[in-house]
């Protein structure tokens, strides 16, 4: 792999270092407004005028990206070198939903098509679900489909279902409704199941391993309760997602197996198989194919040598600066979208697992702060949660909004004067200037000091094309931040210890470990 600079081996560094927060204050014109706007695919725009970054800064920024080429490390990830040196991989989520590449060839195959191949594989088998061809053991239509998956597996697809849902159900697309079933906590899995019939439910097991071990203790579960219920035959009902290398790949014990391989993590595959077999048979091929239309769109824009014309890159550099210069450990994400739930969840473990690195790509430690804390609820819950702290407390902490301007679903009269979606939009207009601004109080407890910068991510509507494009925005947002600060964003080190630990607690033969011992017996696992 070429050797990359450190974002503070940059010539311009020094400077940008000396650079301080733009007082927002007074410059929220509508001229800064329409400005600071810049297409991010699939409808939406990336608005950055309420950052704390004057021109000046944003023009130093745009340079160290050229210097560090950027842009060229990610032609780097999307044409098949091996960006992942950890486990010296390919890292190929982009060329899941296509690519202005062409293809990606290893080994004689064509990954390309290979996933193209796995989504349509998964596309007839939807429909075939969909049209009451594929059945139960008993004859029955599925009524359900749920997914056994953990990290990864679980995040990113339940994120993309809810926040499609109930676009779905409006235009008669809701086929099947969907569920997912994570933790190895069995109330987890046990409080889904008894919302359910056996006769009618489809169980679609993730583990690109086949050896995730909550993963398998869930599905161990699913089938003793399947197996409950007379005339059922659990290998009816279960479906795999998983490597072509693992025990579950052509396996008869499910009714049939989609493939995915080491080059797509497990945070970057929901547009892979692992989210593509239960989006397509819940919402519809045609659905989860717009969805991968949209990411490929912001996956181009991503490629735009300019920064001011890169929403995905100027993103992530402001957030560089938020981070390294101005000392800013957190950032939260905050959806004006109930769609959008579950969305903080999955860009936690996106951005936390990716860049929550101390250690660069050559195995020398972080010169700078790496990636930041990652939160987030809702608008306008979040309003009467965590606002207080994010409007008055000590720490500031860089806001990212996402929004739209129209409902996904038809029923909205008005109220007091206005639609439920009119003071919802007016909510966040009025947090954004709020947070930038502020107000003088002679009572200091009345007093809100301003100065919080925000960004804004906007689209017309939360349909198929504009998530892919979010999900998309995000996932390069993070690949860009993590090429500036030289880390590898695309392996998880720091998830394997507490495993292996675990393995050691549950081994025939207990730990040897005394202080693990003695954990594991206060809590009763041993």
């Amino acid at each position: 792999m070429k050797h990359w600079n450190r974002i503070d081996e940059s010539s311009s560094w020094p400077s940008i270092l000396a650079r301080r927060a733009e007082d927002l204050a007074g410059v929220l014109t509508p001229e800064r407004i329409a400005s600071r706007s810049i297409p991010a695919g699939g409808g939406l725009s990336y608005s950055y005028a309420a950052m704390d970054a004057d021109d000046t800064t944003i023009a130093m920024l745009a340079s160290v990206a050229k210097e560090l080429d950027l842009v060229g490390q990610y032609q780097a990830v999307a044409t098949g070198q091996a960006m992942n040196p950890g486990e010296n991989r390919m890292v190929l989520h982009h060329i899941a939903r296509g690519t202005p590449f062409g293809p990606v060839v290893k080994d004689g195959r064509d990954y390309r098509a290979f996933y193209e191949g796995e989504r349509m594989r998964a596309a007839a088998f939807a429909d075939r679900v969909r049209s009451g061809t594929v059945v139960g053991s008993t004859g029955k239509r599925f009524e359900r489909v749920i997914q056994i998956g953990i990290g990864g597996s679980d995040l990113g697809p339940r994120a993309l279902y809810l926040a499609l849902e109930q676009w779905a159900r409006e235009r008669g697309r809701l086929s099947l409704r969907a569920s997912f079933i994570s933790n190895v906590d069995p109330d987890d899995a046990n409080g889904v199941l008894s919302g359910l019939d056996p006769e009618t439910s489809l169980f679609i097991l993730v583990s690109k391993s086949g050896t995730t071990q909550e993963t398998l203790a869930n599905e161990a579960l699913v089938k003793a309760w399947l197996s409950s219920k007379a005339g059922i035959d659990p290998s009816r009902h279960l479906v795999a997602v998983t490597s072509e290398s693992s025990p579950l790949a052509r396996n008869p014990g499910y009714l049939d197996s989609f493939y995915i391989d080491d080059y797509i993590g497990g945070r970057y595959s929901a547009t892979s198989a692992v989210g593509g077999v239960i989006l397509s048979i819940a919402l519809g091929p045609d659905t989860f194919e717009a969805v991968l239309r949209g990411a490929a769109e912001a996956d181009e824009a991503a490629l735009e040598p300019e920064m001011g014309k890169n929403a995905a890159m100027m993103d992530a550099m402001l957030g560089v600066f938020e981070r390294d210069v101005l000392g800013r450990p957190s950032v939260a994400v905050l959806p004006y979208s109930q769609a959008l739930s579950r969305f903080p969840a999955h860009l936690q473990q996106l951005d936390m697992e990716s860049n929550g690195k101390r250690v660069d790509r050559y195995g020398e430690p972080a010169r700078v702060p790496s990636g930041p804390a990652v939160f987030g609820e809702p608008g306008t819950n979040g309003q009467h949660s965590f606002y207080q702290h994010l409007h008055q407390g000590t720490d500031i902490v860089p806001l990212q909004f996402i929004a739209f301007r129209k409902n996904q679903t038809s029923f909205d009269p008005e109220f007091e004067g206005s639609t439920a979606r009119k003071k919802l939009n007016a909510n966040l207009a009025a947090q954004i200037v709020a947070f930038a601004v502020g107000k003088d109080d002679q009572n200091p407890n009345k007093r809100f000091p301003g100065g919080r910068p925000s960004s804004l991510l906007i689209g017309d509507e939360l349909d198929p094309k504009a998530l892919g494009a979010l999900l998309a925005h995000y996932e390069n947002k993070v690949m860009f931040q993590g090429f500036a600060w030289n880390l590898n964003s695309f392996d998880q080190e720091g998830v394997q210890l507490g495993k292996k630990l675990t393995s050691a607690v549950l081994a025939s033969n207990g730990p040897t470990d005394p202080a693990l011992a003695a954990y594991a017996r206060l809590l009763g696992a041993l």
